[in-house]
């Protein structure tokens, strides 16, 4: 009774709901810091005329934490302004409860894997990066193993052509739960960091060999906004998000 209970569509809508007002509040009471903004240009090429998209990763474990990013990197990087995102999320029903909760934040979905590098989902986000929409990812998502990225963030970028722009963030403080990521759930009134790597190149007849090198950057992105948002290490200009 309890499990068709919680997995009724207006329960979910209802959790929706709830979570996005929660993390809206997150985003209006956190002091945030931007570091790596020239990796963000970097990797769109500002010089273009007409710009394809860029690949955005970051592990699953900071998913409640990256809508209130976005957010906030559109109203404070120019090459993001007028940008359009859409992340890879699964089918299942966790799938669309994420889905309903990132609209709130300007994200639109996709709904498919790239977990074989191949699929329905891998083919539509190649289109969106065709057409300038940049794509964002959690490579050992839905269900892991914890940091360990399946290849189809690598084939990905080598058949868009386009960089991968590993991110991470963090924001203290935050509650580690007990899922198979660690999933941090931000709190509300803290310091947060949201943190660019330089963008990595993939070629594009051996994508797979740089997936080593995507996990690292997504490692180390998180580690320094951990170090960060602690208060450990140098930070630099500190912004407010504004009301989402």
């Amino acid at each position: 009774m309890f499990r068709r209970l919680i997995r009724h569509p207006r329960t979910q809508a209802a959790v929706a709901a709830s979570l996005g007002t929660y993390l809206a509040l997150v985003a209006r009471t956190t002091r945030w810091t931007l570091i790596g903004a020239e990796h963000v240009a970097a990797a769109i090429g500002e010089d273009r005329p007409r710009r394809p998209g860029i690949i955005m990763a970051f592990w699953h474990e900071r998913l409640a934490i990256m809508p209130l990013c976005w957010q906030l990197a559109r109203r404070t990087l120019p090459p993001l302004r007028d940008a359009r995102a859409h992340v890879l999320v699964s089918q299942h029903r966790d799938g669309r409860l994420i889905g309903d909760v990132a609209r709130r934040f300007d994200l639109s979905m996709v709904y498919g894997s790239t977990r074989r590098g191949g699929g329905q989902g891998l083919l539509a986000l190649a289109r969106l990066i065709r057409d300038g929409a940049h794509v964002v990812i959690t490579p050992d998502g839905p269900r892991g193993p914890r940091r360990q990225a399946a290849p189809g963030v690598a084939h990905l970028a080598a058949l868009s052509g386009r960089p991968v722009l590993a991110v991470g963030a963090a924001i203290a403080p935050s509650r580690i739960l007990g899922s198979w990521d660690r999933m941090r759930l931000p709190l509300p009134f803290g310091r947060g960091v949201l943190v660019a790597a330089p963008p990595i190149p993939v070629p594009r007849d051996a994508g797979e060999s740089m997936l080593p090198a995507i996990a690292a950057a997504m490692s180390d992105a998180c580690d320094r906004a951990d170090a960060l948002a602690g208060g450990r290490g140098r930070v630099g200009t500190t912004v407010r998000a504004g009301a989402t």
